[in-house]
């Protein structure tokens, strides 16, 4: 039970990390944290499509960082790195951030549904889903979904190849919550199935008398 009630404190940190960094490097187009305990310390490694404005000028950005994250969130000598996001159609923060920014501007929500799912499955995704809620039409909240390709929803595959970000904007009619959940290319799922050419006769003999 000891066990159970330590994996939740940790994932909530790791939440509550998550959001203080979204909020903190929105600009910088942030894209997720990971966070490893080793026995020197904490290993930190932010992913962003700007890594510079994470840096800060010589490094001073990441200094205080590092001390927010060892005062604040009790993380013992974290060291922090940068990633710069190399496709950011692919990165579910990303995608979460441009629908956020994009409501925010007027454009409607279903333009912008598959908008955002169209560039996710032109970047090489297997699968993609969008799902805005709030008073979308009317002053009844609703959801909307926006989904192409293959979502695990369950199970190993879910957890290990499924990236998911929720973002949320405030908007006139009042806030609007979105997720989306991304499963990159390099994806290996369990029902894939791989076809071997069989090689006639004359091939393998020919590869026998090579050696």
């Amino acid at each position: 039970m000891a066990y159970v009630k330590h994996f939740i404190k940790e994932s909530i940190k790791k939440a509550e990390i998550d959001e203080f960094l979204w909020k903190e490097f929105e600009k910088a187009g942030y894209g997720g944290v990971e966070i490893t305990r080793t026995p020197l310390g904490t290993n930190v490694v932010i992913y962003a499509m700007r890594p510079g404005l994470v840096i800060g000028r010589g490094g001073e950005t990441i200094k205080q960082l590092a001390k927010i994250l060892e005062e604040r969130f009790n993380l013992p000598n974290p060291q922090i790195s940068v990633a710069e996001i190399e496709v950011p159609e692919l990165n579910p923060y990303v995608m979460a951030s441009r629908i956020a920014a994009a409501l925010r501007r007027g454009i409607h929500f279903r333009r912008v549904g598959f908008w955002a799912l169209n560039q996710i499955m032109k970047a090489g995704a297997l699968g993609a889903e969008i799902i805005i809620s709030g008073k979308l039409v009317s002053e009844r909240a609703r959801v909307e979904k926006f989904r192409d390709g293959y979502i695990p929803k369950s199970g190993d595959p879910a957890m290990k190849y499924v990236k998911k970000a929720v973002a949320h904007v405030q908007l006139k009619p009042g806030i609007f919550g979105i997720q989306v959940f991304i499963v990159r290319p390099d994806a290996k799922l369990p029902d894939e199935i791989e076809l071997i050419e069989e090689q006639s006769e004359e091939t393998m003999k020919g590869e026998k008398g090579e050696l």
